[in-house]
């Protein structure tokens, strides 16, 4: 497939990828302790518009966008009216735009899932997500078979990539238009299960991580110390992590791609024979106990030994137990199907797709 000078690729009838900027990323606490990057809305509101200039340009029909209540989604369409009058922009050409509105819009995570459910009914190809841990792992539920580009616009960013906003545009493009596969990895994921007195079963799920600590009530939800942690399940742990799994990369370096994860049994770092600096939030370096660390295998439920207390997955604080709880983490192959961004533009390279004529 080649590109003409000054020609963009023709548009393909069909073609179309979802977007989701979630509003609400990296506005936990923990931007209060810390020194976390920001994100704002304005900045969201440019990567959108960079997703859409790229696949527009690629030839991607259509484009679905999550609306908000904190002007990401009009900021995008008056930027978009804007520039197609401005005489000095050339090189332009916008897929068409569809702003998706919930019937019952909830102004929490359940809105996330919403959205992706709808875009993975009506576009197969793929769903660009903005946000940072908690935002992947609330679109999962909703996306199903279909893959997501994951990037970086939360606090604690473990999951998602960050990445230049065209190059993801680029990459979702050439895929929706059918000039690449979509190169994609099934990522691991942790089911955390709590079987109540009562028989009820409470389920969560963790791209990353699952924390228990000896909190007694969820509260802020964000964890950023290490004196109340004591079990920690991980689907991977990298040196140059941050977060709660930073703990893992520090002590037993385990990769996405890894079969298996990583369990390390805490304790207050006052006490502890072992400790370990790490960074659980940007700018925090926070010494955590150690008592043990291995392998987390597949597909193993593991019991959960404190008797009360709290869960966080993916670094928040989700659901609280006590002691006629039972609560397992196991770690299972069936998260997410996640784009490889370098593999997509690698393969575009190799079919000379965007390769111009001299």
């Amino acid at each position: 497939m080649i590109l003409e000078h000054g020609d963009d690729l023709p548009v393909v009838p069909g073609s179309a990828i979802g977007v989701i900027p979630n509003p609400m990323s990296g506005r936990d606490i923990r931007r209060i302790v810390s020194q976390a990057s920001v994100f704002p809305n304005t900045e969201k509101t440019s990567m959108v518009l960079r997703i859409l200039r790229a696949a527009g340009t690629l030839g991607v029909e259509r484009v679905l966008l999550s609306t908000d209540t904190f002007g990401i989604a009009a900021g995008v369409q008056r930027e978009m009216v804007r520039l197609t009058t401005a005489k000095s922009t050339a090189h332009l050409r916008w897929p068409k735009v569809e702003f998706l509105e919930l019937d019952r819009p909830t102004g929490s995570a359940a809105d996330t899932t919403a959205y992706a459910r709808i875009m993975a009914e009506q576009c197969s190809a793929a769903v660009v997500l903005l946000g940072g841990d908690g935002t992947m792992r609330a679109a999962v539920p909703g996306l199903g078979r279909t893959p997501m580009l994951a990037l970086s616009t939360g606090t604690n960013n473990a999951f998602p990539i960050m990445l230049e906003a065209t190059v993801a545009g680029m990459a979702v493009g050439m895929i929706a238009i059918g000039a690449v596969d979509a190169p994609e990895t099934r990522c691991k994921m942790l089911h955390v299960e709590i079987t109540r007195a009562s028989g009820r079963v409470d389920h969560e799920v963790a791209l990353v991580d699952a924390c228990v600590s000896t909190a007694m009530d969820v509260g802020s939800r964000a964890l950023w110390t290490g004196t109340s942690l004591r079990e920690l399940y991980c689907t991977f742990g990298e040196p140059h992590g941050i977060g709660l799994s930073s703990i893992v990369g520090r002590l037993l370096p385990t990769g996405r791609a890894d079969d298996h994860g990583a369990a390390v049994m805490l304790t207050d770092p006052a006490t502890a024979a072992h400790t370990v600096l790490a960074p659980l939030a940007p700018g925090l370096l926070q010494p955590v106990g150690v008592n043990g660390v291995g392998e987390l295998v597949p597909d193993r439920p593991h019991p959960v030994r404190l008797d009360r207390g709290t869960v966080a997955v993916d670094g928040e604080r989700e659901v609280e137990f006590g002691p006629q709880d039972r609560v397992t983490v196991t770690l299972r192959h069936d998260g997410p199907r996640v784009i490889d961004v370098p593999a997509a533009l690698r393969a575009s390279t190799a079919h000379h797709t965007l390769l111009a004529h001299q």
